[in-house]
């Protein structure tokens, strides 16, 4: 029987998915995590505790491991995790990406390095210091601009600035995210923000596999909402996408390439790109699969899922077919609307009455502190729908976002202090 060793950070949204993957596929799992509260959830894995912030300890942690219980496969859930994965792939002689091209497409800055190098569409940037006076950084850059970390995801700490200060408050905001979170939490993105140009147009996300250095697009969403900023929450996505094929070609040569210059050529991708005015810019091309709840969305020939189609194309099992289901789907992130303590949620099942509607997971729980972006790292939860066209799978998650309250409570006066000393 195979073995999957799993790496999941502390907090995680994916950990469910692939297990539930490996238990169809018949794997042996063992868990790597730093948190031993995960324990609990696990079913029968076995729980192995590593440290994902110390890499070496980590590689050796698990070589010793399995040296009594080898290791077949070993899959990251999030940037971070990707790359330990790859790291120990590498110790254990298993196939897997360098290091160095899953490093870089985590870290934000190196990515834009080798993209431009390449000559892959990428925004203009800088990189700059959380000490740096933002005010002489402000006479070196063009408006509109987006200053953000290079090494969080899910739009944290993204801001966009289009005068010299908004520049200068958004830098001085993302400072001090940074600072708050310390070099535990960011790695080598301690400290460093990144400065681009903002790119207006419309995204999209794209969901790919690669074999041999071979993109193959398993799904590209579109993201109707515009992401024009201040801030760049993202809300919907729906696929298939509703733009012409000849630039959907376009996105996918484009996230093929991009995927070359990082040195990628094994496993799951996730994309971010935008159509501007010249054509397709890349923002983000990331060493993992979509992130969250949002992998509900798609399911694949055979009732495959996307974590056991990752599963079975790096065990170099037989895949029935790459091919998404016919019918349109789609994913609505709940946004934050308020920062406070959440106390209730109403309406659910008026949500989930609504026709094209699949599944209501509220993740945040009563008692639960809500920060909204561009600090907050989470969502409420997530509504997945599924109809016969985009536009009625768009039309499904509105109507049920619109049934929903969020019973939003302030937050204890002591923690707004903290926020206000932070921020």
């Amino acid at each position: 029987m195979p073995r999957l060793l799993l790496l999941l950070p502390t907090t995680t949204y994916r950990a469910e998915a692939f297990l539930d993957a490996a238990r169809k596929l018949k794997l042996e799992v063992v868990v790597g995590s730093k948190s031993a509260a995960m324990r609990e959830d696990l079913g029968d894995a076995a729980f192995l505790p590593l440290n994902m912030h110390d890499w070496d300890e980590a590689v050796r942690s698990v070589v010793e491991f399995a040296r009594a219980a080898p290791i077949d496969i070993v899959v990251g859930v999030d940037d971070h995790t990707a790359v330990v994965a790859a790291a120990i792939s590498a110790a254990l002689g298993l196939p897997h990406n360098p290091v160095t091209a899953v490093a870089a497409a985590r870290n934000k800055h190196r990515m834009r390095e080798l993209l431009h190098a390449q000559g892959v569409p990428v925004p203009r940037f800088a990189l700059f210091s959380v000490d740096d006076d933002p005010a002489t950084v402000a006479e070196k850059i063009a408006f509109p601009c987006v200053v953000k970390p290079i090494s969080l995801s899910a739009s944290c700490g993204v801001i966009r600035a289009n005068d010299c200060d908004e520049f200068v408050a958004a830098f001085h905001r993302v400072a001090a995210l940074l600072k708050k979170l310390g070099e535990e939490t960011l790695g080598e993105g301690a400290g460093k923000i990144l400065v681009e140009d903002f790119v207006p147009g419309h995204e999209v996300a794209l969901e790919g596999l690669l074999t041999n250095g071979e993109l193959r697009v398993l799904a590209l969403f579109d993201k109707p909402d515009p992401l024009d900023g201040p801030f760049f929450e993202e809300t919907i996505y729906v696929t298939p996408s509703r733009l012409p094929a000849a630039v959907q070609r376009e996105v996918a040569s484009c996230a093929a390439r991009a995927a070359r210059a990082l040195g990628l050529g094994e496993g799951p991708v996730h994309g971010e790109l935008r159509m501007g005015d010249r054509g397709v810019w890349v923002i983000e091309v990331a060493a993992r699969s979509i992130g969250g709840r949002c992998s509900q969305a798609l399911r694949f020939a055979a009732g495959l899922s996307l974590e056991e189609v990752i599963l079975r194309h790096a065990l170099r099992m037989d895949i029935p077919s790459l091919d998404r289901e016919g019918s349109a789907a789609g994913v609505m992130m709940l946004p934050i609307p308020r920062a406070g303590v959440l106390e209730e949620v109403r309406g659910r099942e008026k949500a989930l009455a609504v026709p094209g509607i699949e599944n209501l997971e509220i993740t945040a729980q009563p008692g639960d502190e809500l920060v909204p972006l561009p600090e907050g790292t989470r969502y409420l939860g997530f509504l997945i729908a599924r109809r016969e066209t985009p536009e009625a799978v768009e039309t499904a998650l509105r109507d049920a976002h619109r049934k929903l309250e969020f019973i939003i409570a302030p937050a204890p006066a002591e923690t707004q202090r903290s926020r206000v000393m932070s921020f």
